[in-house]
């Protein structure tokens, strides 16, 4: 069989398996944008460990450091790449403003940015992880250890960006009527020039990784509470 499925890879196929569903389950219907939510967070959550559980692991061959490297990034592309632009698209459908000018001239052309904007976030996404690993190989070829710096914005960042501002949009939406789709639109437009940017950024230890985790948890919780007390 083609492939490695050792407890290595698990956290990455597991990461994969909820992105593909949250986009299944943001795009059902009239769209559930909020549900997919909690499936880039679960993105996020896998994310967070997959390296260091793969580095558990002492005796993997060259090979399987490799396809690690390669299937890690194939699947971010899908979990912080396509899933939050799919999300996007679920608030479009349902976006009072949206629906309140989508059969007049300005509306369609509005469609037509922020579906944009969607298809260039996702082409920065790609671009970004697709130089990543080619640098990531050259680096190792240099040098052991792990990188400690990235440059420009990890894409593996939207798994607390965007559930932070569609928690916004929820509670706002719904406690006052405010609709702030277009704060999503404008974020993931600053997200995609931000992945091609060369700054330097630290890469996270494991108390900034627990504190995003936690982060990442309250969000959760704050999306389920208010669900239950805005209805």
């Amino acid at each position: 069989m083609l492939g490695f499925f050792n407890y290595t890879m698990w956290l990455t196929y597991a990461s994969l398996l909820s992105a593909g569903l949250g986009i299944m389950v943001s795009l059902s219907g009239n769209g559930h944008p909020y549900m997919g939510m909690f499936f880039l967070l679960f993105c996020g959550l896998c994310d967070a460990f997959d390296g260091k559980v793969a580095r558990m692991k002492k005796d993997r061959t060259p090979t399987e450091c490799k396809f690690g490297i390669q299937i890690d990034s194939l699947s971010d592309v899908i979990a912080f790449g396509v899933l939050p632009a799919c999300i996007g698209a679920a608030m479009l459908r349902s976006s009072n403003i949206f629906i309140s000018v989508q059969d007049l001239f300005i509306g369609k052309a509005f469609k037509v940015l922020l579906f944009a904007v969607m298809l260039l976030y996702m082409l920065a996404a790609l671009i970004r992880l697709a130089y990543f690993n080619v640098t990531e190989e050259e680096r190792q070829s240099k040098e052991s250890g792990i990188r400690k710096y990235y440059l420009g914005l990890p894409v593996t960042s939207a798994a607390i960006i965007f559930p932070t501002v569609l928690l916004l949009q929820y509670v706002l939406r719904n406690a006052y009527q405010v609709d702030i789709m277009p704060v999503y639109f404008a974020t993931m437009s600053l997200a995609g020039i931000l992945f091609l940017t060369k700054f330097q950024m630290k890469k996270p230890g494991m108390r900034e990784i627990l504190m995003l985790v936690a982060i990442g948890a309250v969000e959760a919780a704050v999306m389920i509470a208010a669900r239950f007390l805005l209805r």
